[in-house]
């Protein structure tokens, strides 16, 4: 497939009810080891993009280590690739959009774009988020790609009081709804696992939504009923394997 064909395909994969599962990868490795293991699509986790590397998550990875990682990704397997791009590495519409482009040219599809701001406080206002995702759809649509925007809100993850979670539901569906006339394509709502509060932002969003899978959150057939249309697995995956290394290393050592 061509980049335009994979981002199709990718952007079909995304079903409300049948939700298209990612098993997140970090490397051209792991890319490798997911599809074999039958992934229709890739998508890299930043988390585990950066420990792979030795930094911390939050943009601390250079850009043009993603940038050369996502390149040795599409180069190794020839299924779509969507990247957690955080918040793009700028904080300025044209600055983002430039930044994004990069990742066009080396042949994903799509990425993660969140609305928190990294390296300050609380999330941008929607009119600034709105307009850093019409720059995004800008670009990708002046280099014929139907990139996938899964446009990000950070309003659940950056609460840990999970009995908060339902009054931030409404603020919520407003950002995926303006997200989504922006030039969105999917709606990201990392750290939200109460079935009920999933459910209602499924109906009333009119992009698919994704759902991050972590301790306590439903399983994929019931994320499937509530209305899903995309879960991923963020740093699990990565932190799954770098346990089994750790556990099959110490048993070597234990016996010298």
């Amino acid at each position: 497939m061509n980049q335009t064909e994979k981002a199709k395909a990718f952007g079909a994969l995304h079903r409300k009810g049948d939700p298209v599962v990612l098993y997140n990868i970090w490397d051209a490795g792991t890319a490798k080891a997911v599809a074999d293991g039958g992934a229709k699509a890739l998508a890299t986790g930043s988390w585990s993009v950066a420990a792979a590397h030795g930094y911390a998550d939050g943009e601390k990875l250079p850009m043009s280590v993603l940038v050369e990682t996502a390149k040795s990704v599409t180069a190794a397997v020839d299924l779509p690739l969507s990247v957690d791009f955080e918040g793009a590495y700028s904080a300025e519409p044209t600055g983002a959009a430039a930044n994004v482009a990069k990742l066009v040219e080396v042949g994903a599809i799509g990425i993660n774009f969140e609305d928190q701001v990294l390296g300050g406080d609380g999330l941008y206002p929607v009119e600034r988020q709105t307009a850093r995702i019409r720059a995004i759809r800008e670009m990708a649509e002046g280099k014929n790609v139907p990139f996938f925007i899964n446009a990000r809100t950070d309003l659940f993850l950056a609460e840990s009081d999970l009995s908060k979670h339902a009054g931030l539901v409404d603020e919520a569906i407003e950002r995926g709804r303006a997200y989504a006339a922006a030039g969105g394509s999917g709606f990201f709502v990392p750290g939200l696992i109460d079935p009920a509060l999933i459910e209602k932002i499924c109906a009333a969003s009119p992009l698919p939504v994704n759902i991050m899978m972590r301790t306590g959150a439903p399983d994929v057939k019931t994320l499937a009923k509530l209305g899903v249309g995309r879960v991923s697995y963020g740093p699990g995956p990565y932190r799954s394997m770098m346990e089994k290394l750790k556990q099959e290393a110490a048993a070597i050592y234990s016996l010298l």
